[in-house]
Order: structure tokens, then sequence, then C-alpha cells
């Protein structure tokens, strides 16, 4: 089974990610995260095949998290979306400058979540 990581400071958010998963019935498990700090020490640990990253954390941004995985050899191809409510478009191009597969403004609509997690593979 594969594993998604959801970066989010706010428990309500992770749910409601994790909860738009079993809606669309794709089968994984989750590892949760609350901060980028705490999400990289995961990452030492437990492989994983997605990560859903918010901007805005305590302790490390999402933005520095994705520039930190993504300077790790083993993670330069991981499939990371930035969900965030961020929506200048020069914050989705400073994302995707540094690695991000993909971005999706929050709140998180169904039918574009769809979207973009057709476009990975995980």
């Amino acid at each position: 089974m594969k594993t998604v990581m959801v970066v989010d400071d706010s428990r309500i958010m992770r749910n409601i990610v994790k909860n738009t998963f079993s809606e669309l019935k794709i089968p994984c498990q989750f590892l949760e995260a609350g901060n980028g700090k705490e999400a990289l020490q995961m990452l030492q640990t437990q492989p994983v095949h997605l990560i859903l990253l918010d901007w805005n954390m305590p302790e490390l941004s999402g933005i520095d998290f994705l520039q930190v995985v993504r300077s790790m050899e083993q993670y330069k191809t991981l499939p990371i979306i930035m969900v965030t409510s961020e929506s200048a478009k020069y914050n989705v191009i400073e994302a995707l400058k540094y690695g991000a597969t993909d971005y999706i403004i929050k709140p998180v609509n169904e039918k574009i979540f769809t979207e973009k997690l057709s476009k990975i593979t995980i």
C-alpha cells in the first residue's frame, strides 16, 4: 500500500485531505506532520510515495521544506503537491521553481484534487 504524507499545521486540514482520499476511494496509508521539521524527521525513517504540503507552518515552512527535500538525491522525483491558501501567481511560480510537482489552492475542491492526483503516479 502506498504512503501519503500530509504536512499541514492544521489538524482539520489534514483530516480534510485524508477524507478526500477516502471519498475518492484511493487506498493508502497516511503519515501526518504539523510542520516541515517534523516531516523531515519522518522522511528519515519512513518511505513515502506522495507529499501534500502546506506553505505557512511554524518551525519550517512548506517552501523551505520543499527546497531541503529537493536537494536530497533520493527525493528529487518524489511527487510533492503544495496544498495552500497562498494563491498569488508569484507563490505558484516560486513553488514550481523549487520543485513542487503541482499546486492546489485551499479550500480543497474535490474535482481539482482528483485532476491533480490523476496526473501523478503514486
